[in-house]
């Protein structure tokens, strides 16, 4: 995750939001719709199984349109899918 907040930090340049994110994302002071986005990846990435019609719906209400919700859920599940294989073939550890 560090790397992740890290990436933000630079690419927003703010440097407050990466320290919020960090100690705990949902306290961080965010628009609804990055809310919103964040509550859905972070179910997506728990247990994507139980996403229903109803968390797309709470997309839409905040402003997201379907090529939205199809680039915030293809980009979170590359994320899941590169890090699993990075923590497979002990990606960034020290060897033991």
């Amino acid at each position: 995750m560090e790397s992740h907040i890290e990436f933000l930090r630079r690419a927003s340049l703010d440097a407050e939001l990466a320290a919020q994110l960090r100690r705990d994302w949902t306290q961080a002071n965010l628009s609804e719709q990055d809310r919103a986005m964040l509550d859905f990846v972070v179910r997506l990435t728990h247990a994507a199984y139980k996403l229903t019609p109803e968390d797309l719906q709470r997309l839409r209400e905040v402003g997201f349109e379907d090529v939205g919700i199809l680039q915030i859920t293809l980009i979170a599940s590359w994320f899941n899918y590169i890090n699993r294989v990075a923590d497979a073939l002990g990606v960034g550890k020290p060897d033991a």
